[in-house]
């Protein structure tokens, strides 16, 4: 038999109820038992895909208690009872009659054999509870061959981890096995979210108009985030021309190298002679935060490192052939060609914000614009992550609820990061930060994931 993800549904006469998916309980709100059912069946259909296979459900709703089978596309089929006691309903029927045709092809039979279609009496038929069909789905396909109704013996188990956090924790660690809390799963979750290798690199820049937004910061910690958990292949580039700091913030390799150094090597690094352990003279790796840094100049005036727009794609065409995530932390200047060449490379755009208003005021402004720019600018603005940080110690709860809660109206997410003197001077490191602050990050990094 299959090991099947454990799931209950319940639902009450007003339409609401839960799902409870290995323990974890998903509340459902709907204003009518119709609805209710489909939202069941649509919950339970995400986790059927993600799993990658159709998952069992026990319901019980006022029209009666039945097990189903959920597909990843939401269609029902009925699932055999777990127990001897003979299963209700119209649904469990039809269970019984696929049962019966398939027990009537030959033992010789080839696997694709087809099943004599028809229907088959069952003395439960007369006994189904009215309303036990409404779970079922029209036009849905019913199993023909025995290929179809056979369930494949390779099915991967999936075990939970015992809680290693807190209380829970403390007592799995001396042979008492728990189940991890709600805020453990959470934390869980956050980090298989970013802990993912997509197909292909994906290109993030952190962005906002004014200066002193928590752009350098946001930068280098989503950086760590995803490098610490994901592995190799981050990289964090100052796309600044005028005095960009994120070298000033991050740990420096045995060299003073720059982008303006590694420009001239684009064609080199970009052949198929060039290896990746080239790079290593032009970027500089973190050693405890385990991704690369690709600096500006902060010491030259503006003029003189002007960089183009072919410039910008030289070097991303070399950032995306050696790493998988490329953070990208932009300067103030919204109409420098640097800057817009950015937004047409991004897959995903990340606000970063204090709680200043003319600083929060400065990101949703950018935000409209990139609505109005062009139609992929405003999928990137509809799908953006805003960061808000608490930059200043002295800032209240309620002014950083305040420019979160603005921003949840013009952004896909919005996650809040508490004040951390670690963030505030100095070599910006994820373990310098305090337990609170890096689950923040955690979370932030989680929401990015979500859009790549």
């Amino acid at each position: 038999m299959p090991t099947w993800p454990h799931i209950e549904a319940v639902i009450r006469e007003d339409g609401t109820g839960e799902v409870t998916i290995n323990g974890t309980s998903h509340a459902l709100e709907a204003n009518s038992l119709e609805e209710a059912r489909n939202s069941v069946i649509e919950t339970v259909a995400a986790t059927a895909k993600k799993v990658g296979r159709p998952v069992r459900v026990a319901t019980t709703s006022p029209d009666g208690d039945w097990p189903l089978i959920v597909h990843p596309d939401g269609t029902v089929a009925a699932a055999e009872a777990d127990t001897a006691t003979p299963p209700r309903g119209t649904r469990a029927v039809k269970a019984l009659a696929t049962a019966a045709r398939e027990a009537a092809v030959p033992a010789d039979a080839g696997p694709d054999v087809a099943l004599e279609p028809g229907p088959v009496s069952s003395p439960l038929e007369n006994n189904a509870p009215e309303g036990a069909e409404s779970w079922v789905r029209e036009n849905q396909s019913q199993p023909t061959t025995r290929r179809e109704v056979r369930q494949s013996f390779l099915v991967r188990e999936q075990v939970e981890e015992p809680a290693s956090k807190g209380i829970r924790g403390a007592l799995a660690k001396v042979g008492i096995r728990l189940n991890p809390s709600e805020e453990e799963r959470r934390e869980r979750d956050d980090e298989h979210a970013v802990s993912q290798h997509w197909p292909g690199p994906r290109t993030i820049a952190v962005v906002n108009g004014k200066g002193g937004a928590g752009k350098t910061p946001t930068t280098v910690l989503l950086s760590a985030i995803f490098a610490r958990y994901g592995g190799a292949g981050v990289l964090a580039w100052d796309n600044n021309q005028t005095r960009g700091t994120l070298g000033w913030r991050t740990e420096q390799g045995p060299h003073e190298a720059t982008l303006l150094d590694m420009l001239p090597q684009t064609d080199r690094l970009l052949s198929t002679s060039a290896q990746s352990a080239d790079l290593a003279h032009y970027v500089h790796h973190q050693t405890r935060d385990r991704f690369d840094v690709l600096r500006s100049q902060p010491v030259m005036l503006a003029d003189q490192q002007r960089l183009g727009v072919k410039d910008v794609d030289a070097i991303h065409s070399v950032a995306s052939k050696y790493y998988r995530l490329v953070f990208i932390d932009s300067g103030n200047d919204e109409s420098d060609p640097l800057w817009l060449r950015m937004i047409d490379h991004a897959d995903q755009l990340v606000v970063a914000t204090t709680t200043r208003a003319d600083i929060a005021e400065a990101g949703a402004l950018l935000l409209e614009a990139l609505g109005e720019r062009d139609e992929r600018s405003a999928r990137l603005a509809a799908r953006a992550v805003a960061v808000v940080s608490q930059a200043e110690e002295k800032a209240s709860r309620a002014e950083v609820d305040r420019v979160a809660n603005g921003y949840q109206a013009i952004a896909r997410d919005v996650v809040t990061i508490p004040f951390d003197p670690a963030m505030v001077d100095g070599t910006l490191r994820y373990g310098s930060l305090r337990p609170a602050t890096r689950r923040a990050w955690l979370a932030a990094g989680a929401a990015v994931a979500r859009g790549l």
